[in-house]
């Protein structure tokens, strides 16, 4: 396993995005814990979560507290970073909503450390900026949290150029992450990944998998192995800011993601490669 940093902290160059165990579509619970524990014995030391990856209404951190439940039931949880975020929520209906005020995301905060049953969480990210609300006042809420000793390390996602450089002008070197989306149907973030490259900061892109074309799977098909897998390495090769937080639902996929971290594409395979 490749490894990478994120602040001060050294994680796998790929790790777990865990959203899809408990949203709608999502496996049993033993099957979840399972996907967890394949994750941990191949090496994956950094795993994505929120308090809104939930399906129903009321099951607000749904999510974190399966990942709280594994990671104690597995001596390799020591090692985990586990990421989190808030600012987002999930009526039940299958939509998302977004609140940045200071007051939900320091209620926010304290449901994290509850479920996770933490003093302090090692990265809290802002899940996305709330257009009701001054991007200053809800990164300022998170430079709050942070100076009281309740998150170590501070993220943002789903972000714009502009918004990384005034968060981090608050922020200051607390500010060690951005996690937009970046997969082959959408490389709309490239500006936003060349300036994380610049200011040394971890980028997390989420949906990396989406839009996997013929070139993937030409290229797959002669090293022989599975087009996600070419996927993932593409991603990290295109900066060594990049870790990549694939989802999954079983030990099986989750144990081929994690291979991505080895995998070298030569490169010709990377000049085929969008």
């Amino acid at each position: 396993m490749r490894y990478r940093s994120i602040g001060d902290v050294e994680v796998s160059a790929i790790g777990l995005g865990a959203m899809p165990l408990s949203i709608e579509g999502r496996p049993d619970r033993d099957r979840a814990i399972a996907t967890i524990h394949a994750a941990l014995d191949a090496g994956v030391t950094l795993i994505d979560t929120a308090d809104s990856y939930h399906w129903h209404a009321g099951e607000i951190g749904h999510n974190e507290e399966l990942i709280a439940d594994a990671l104690s039931i597995h001596s390799g949880s020591d090692a985990v970073l586990v990421a989190t975020k808030g600012g987002r929520g999930r009526p039940g209906d299958g939509s998302w909503t977004v609140t940045g005020t200071p007051a939900h995301l320091r209620n926010a905060c304290e449901g994290s450390l509850k479920r996770l049953g933490v003093d302090a969480i090692g990265l809290y990210q802002l899940h996305k900026p709330d257009a009701n609300v001054p991007w200053a006042e809800s990164v300022g809420a998170i430079k709050e949290l942070a100076d009281e000793g309740k998150i170590r390390l501070a993220g943002i996602s789903n972000v714009s150029r502009a918004q990384i450089l005034e968060a981090r002008d608050i922020l200051g070197e607390t500010l060690v992450s951005v996690q937009n989306e970046h997969a082959p149907a959408n490389l709309s973030h490239e500006p936003e990944l060349a300036l994380c490259t610049e200011l040394g900061l971890a980028y997390l892109p989420w949906g990396p998998l989406r839009g996997i074309d013929g070139e993937f799977l030409a290229v797959a098909e002669e090293l022989g192995v599975s087009p996600q897998r070419v996927c993932l390495a593409w991603l990290l090769a295109k900066s060594p800011s990049m870790i990549v937080i694939p989802g999954s639902t079983r030990p099986a996929t989750i144990r081929d993601s994690a291979a991505a971290a080895d995998l070298v594409l030569t490169a010709e395979m990377l000049a085929r490669l969008p």
